[in-house]
């Protein structure tokens, strides 16, 4: 059964947490973060993305990179930027876009929970990554941005979250620049706490929905302290990382698009006839055509959409794996067409998350910078739990969550 933890949280004065919060480390590169942190020093991008603190020249995985992250945590402890809650506490963090609003318990979950499979996963890891949030946890000594998990939803929790953000104030509340309203109230009775903290832990399993390096990083780093620690009994803060869990109920997956910088030396006959063995096509004109249901394709190239169905006899709907929109293009397109084998290393392929539109596959096209793009059918949240429940693990770029969880407004520590 799954572990919800109240933690005393290190969050920002209110007058400063909308300047604080900042977009996650891995959603812009170190460009951008300069960007977005010029002349803003409460930025928690001072600590997630520390190279825009040193000179544009330097590797961001250099150990100097790390050792300022653990400086510019110091400095905002020193400035009461950051302030620790005096009491253990329970957060609930909401996110608002195109008018809903998704509500989220905040409270750690356990590192066992994650070892030993009941936080179940649908994405394989690259250690280079699990390695670099772990020397960013190991140096801070926290975990400075939260995990994204998803639960079958209780009804019970579902009614005391809604108790309590109808009638309380927001501790936080705040429109962020991309549109995206966020809303933060902590949770401080202790009964309410122990209530939670009871009917999570009735909970038989979360999954992570995004975030999959960052819980593999807490949760090694906790199994580390806890295996050089001749004391350990189980009640340390290591034993637990930051998480924003979301019933399921509430969260929706959007697409995953794919576009694709050649045909494989295919004339664009011989790449549509290839095609046609294996898809009815019906071409849509000028008029941007999005996919309405599973195994239908949008596809644009050369000025024009088109509609791809998958035709029978070509996926397997009793696979949880095979019958994924994205298997279905990789295999039957990327793959047998254009010869594109690993989705996680070739430069032939690139993704585009659906919250930038349609537009966006047309434009990298026109462009000439890519000859088709392809844009799927998002996939359900039952999918994935299913896919997690029976140890499968999704193609990489599959699934993309919006909005992106604000870093900043509460972090662990893990002493």
């Amino acid at each position: 059964m799954a572990v919800l933890k109240p933690f005393k949280g290190l969050r920002p004065p209110k007058e400063i947490a909308e300047q604080l919060a900042s977009r996650p480390y891995d959603v812009l590169n170190s460009n951008e973060a300069r960007i977005e942190a010029d002349g803003n020093p409460y930025s928690l991008l001072h600590i997630i993305k520390p190279e825009i603190d040193l000179p544009v020249s330097i590797d961001e995985h250099a150990p100097e990179v790390y050792e300022q992250a653990r400086i510019n945590l110091d400095i905002f402890r020193e400035n009461g930027w950051l302030v620790q809650d005096p009491d253990e506490c329970l957060y609930i963090y909401a996110q608002t876009m195109n008018g809903k609003t998704q509500y989220g318990l905040v409270g750690c979950a356990g590192v066992t929970d994650y070892l030993e499979g009941i936080i179940k996963k649908h994405e394989l890891t690259r250690p280079d990554k699990e390695e670099d949030r772990m020397k960013h946890v190991r140096v801070t000594n926290a975990n400075m941005e939260p995990v994204f998990f998803t639960y079958p939803a209780v009804e019970e929790i579902d009614t005391i979250v809604n108790q309590i953000v109808t009638t309380e104030a927001p501790e936080y509340d705040f429109t962020s620049a991309d549109g995206f309203g966020h809303h933060f109230w902590v949770i401080s009775d202790k009964k309410i706490i122990a209530k939670l903290t009871d009917l999570f832990s009735k909970v038989p399993s979360t999954y992570v929905a995004d975030g999959h390096h960052r819980t593999a990083a807490a949760a090694l780093v906790g199994n580390e302290k806890k295996i050089s620690n001749p004391n350990h009994n189980g009640d340390e803060e290591y034993n637990f990382f930051l998480a924003v869990h979301f019933p399921s109920n509430q969260l929706t997956i959007i697409d995953y698009n794919r576009v694709v910088k050649d045909l494989n030396n295919l004339t664009k006959n011989e790449f549509f006839n290839k095609l046609e063995r294996v898809f009815i096509i019906e071409e849509k004109g000028s008029d941007t055509f999005k996919p309405t249901l599973l195994h239908n394709f949008s596809m644009y190239i050369d000025h024009k959409w088109y509609s791809l169905t998958a035709r029978q006899g070509t996926f397997n709907d009793h696979d949880p794996i095979g019958v994924l929109d994205v298997t279905i293009l990789s295999q039957l397109v990327l793959d047998e067409i254009l010869d594109i084998k690993d989705l996680r290393t070739s430069k032939r392929v690139d993704f585009v998350g659906g919250i930038r539109g349609l537009g966006e596959l047309k434009k990298r096209v026109d462009s000439g910078e890519m000859a088709a793009a392809f844009a799927l059918y998002p996939v359900s949240l039952e999918q994935l739990i299913n896919i997690a429940d029976t140890g499968n693990i999704m193609p990489p770029k599959t699934t993309w969550f919006e909005p992106k969880l604000r870093s900043g407004l509460t972090v662990h520590l893990l002493d």
